[in-house]
Formats: structure tokens, sequence, C-alpha cells
């Protein structure tokens, strides 16, 4: 652990999202691996996967990453989860502290449409994010060995965006083999080779 950042244990129904959109299989996909656990091993998830976060105006706290697994135990009644404070950002008025937020790579203001928005426009709770199928694709993709894990901040994004600009999904379209077999032939092509973690062949 980092001794210097202070540890908070929140509800995660106070903790604020810095993204506008999460893919709402993985959400559930991260439920169903909650509840397939004992006491002891979800004791033991929660003190390894802290949520780093940062403090906001009015003292609220946002987290910077962890948005699936968030909301997944916000769905599960989870009464609180470690999160580890990295900055004290609770002076800056609100549009200082999203200018500084997307400085420092910690806020995402896209949308599901890829259309940039406002800062008014992050949500107050986790359970107010929008559905991103794309996003929920990429990761797929991901898992399927379409590209490796990349330390980008927003990596997944970016993926979900090449993605969105070449196949066409209706809104809660399921994730079959097929089409994921499909995006994954798209992630090892050679347009694919500007993303992060691609791994087709030059």
């Amino acid at each position: 652990m980092h001794p210097h950042h202070p540890m908070l244990l929140l509800d995660p129904a106070e903790l604020r999202p810095t993204q506008l959109t999460v893919g709402y299989a993985e959400v559930a996909a991260k439920r169903a691996a909650w509840e397939g656990l004992g006491k002891q091993k979800r004791k033991i998830l929660l003190s390894r996967h802290w949520f780093p976060g940062v403090l906001g105006p009015k003292q609220h706290c946002y987290i910077v990453d962890h948005h699936h697994l968030g909301l997944a135990l916000l769905e599960e009644g989870v009464a609180s989860v470690p999160v580890m404070v990295l900055r004290d950002f609770s002076w800056l008025p609100p549009a200082e502290f999203w200018r500084a937020m997307e400085f420092y790579q910690w806020a995402h203001p896209y949308d599901a449409d890829d259309e940039r928005r406002e800062h008014t426009a992050f949500p107050r709770s986790l359970a107010q994010l929008q559905n991103d199928t794309y996003r929920s694709l990429a990761a797929r993709v991901q898992d399927a060995g379409g590209y490796a894990k990349d330390a980008i901040p927003y990596a997944e994004f970016m993926w979900a965006s090449f993605l969105r600009e070449r196949l066409t999904l209706h809104k809660d379209e399921r994730l079959s083999a097929k089409l994921v077999a499909r995006a994954v032939k798209l992630a090892h092509g050679r347009d694919a080779a500007y993303l992060p973690g691609w791994s087709g062949r030059r």
C-alpha cells in the first residue's frame, strides 16, 4: 500500500463517476462473479481492489477507475468499499476541478455517442452511468485476445470508438460469439495499429 495516501471506507452510493458510460454487460459479469464468492473471498477481493479517488468540490469523492466494479457492488448492496485518496482538490471550484481532472487524465467527458459533454453532464452516482454496448464489446474483444491490456488511460474507450465506427450494434444487442469474432478480426487489422495494446501483424 502507499502509506502517504489516506484510505477511506465509503458506501458505493457516495462514489461519484469521472466518466459518463460503462458497459452494462461488464457490470452484470462482475455481479455474477461476486455472487459466486463466499464471505472470505469477498473480503479478500475488497481488500485488493481499493478504488483510486480524488476529493472534489463539497468533499465528494470521485473515483478514477473501477467504475464497472463500483456499480456492480452498489447493485449488490455492498455497504462499504475501500478508497485510496490520490489527491485532494476539494478547494477548487467545479469548472477548475474538472479541468484539473482532465489534465491528469482522470476524467473522460464523452457520452455513449462519443460526443464531448460539459462537466455538468457527469452523473452524481454510479447508478446513473449510461450503457455503452461498445464498451462491453471492447472488453470481450480484449478477453478473446483481440488486444493486450494497456496502461494508457481510457484505452478501452479508444477501442470502443474504433469498433463503433466499424460495426453497427442495436442499443442493447447481445454480444454473440460471432459478433465478438468479427470484432477481434477488426482489432487485429492494420487499421487498428494506432491503438494501445494492438496485437495484430504489421
